[in-house]
C-alpha cells in the first residue's frame, strides 16, 4: 500500500486598503514571503513597507512557520502593503482562532475605511478651490 502524501493545508485571506486588493495564501513552510511572483525585498523598496507586511506574523510569532504567497492589484505601494497585512491577518485568524485577540487588539483585522475623496464640480480637486481674485 503506497504512503499517503501529506498535503499542505492552505489558509486564504483577502485584504483591502484604499483601492488595493490582496489575495493572500498561507502555506506551512519556512517564512518566505512572495508578492506577485517576486520576493518581498524585490517588490518593496522601503523597509517600512516590509515591516508593515510582516506585522501580523511578528505579533503571532509565526514568522518562520508559514510561507506567504500573495497576489495584489491596484493602488500604490503603501496601499498594497496595508492590503497584504490585512489579508495575512485574516488568513492567520482562519489558521488558528487563538490569534484573534492579539490581531484584533493591534487593529490588523479592521478594514481601513479611508478612501480618496471624489472631485467636486467648480473645484480643481476634491477641496481645492480656484484662486480667488477681487478684480
Amino acid at each position: 500500500m503506497p504512503k499517503a502524501k501529506k498535503e499542505n493545508v492552505v489558509f486564504c485571506g483577502t485584504g483591502r486598503r484604499k483601492s488595493s486588493i490582496a489575495r493572500v495564501r498561507l502555506v506551512e513552510g519556512t517564512g518566505v514571503i512572495t508578492i506577485n511572483d517576486k520576493s518581498i525585498d524585490e517588490y518593496f523598496g522601503l523597509e517600512t513597507l516590509k515591516v508593515i507586511v510582516k506585522q501580523p506574523l511578528t505579533v503571532t510569532n509565526t514568522l518562520s512557520k508559514y510561507d506567504v504567497i500573495c497576489k495584489v492589484i491596484g493602488g500604490g505601494y503603501t496601499g498594497q502593503a496595508g492590503a497584504i497585512r490585512h489579508g495575512i491577518a485574516r488568513a492567520l485568524n482562519e489558521a488558528n482562532n487563538e490569534f484573534r485577540p492579539s490581531l484584533k487588539s493591534n487593529g490588523f483585522l479592521t478594514r481601513d475605511p479611508r478612501m480618496k475623496e471624489r472631485k467636486k464640480y467648480g473645484l480643481k480637486k476634491a477641496r481645492r478651490a480656484p484662486q480667488f481674485s477681487k478684480r
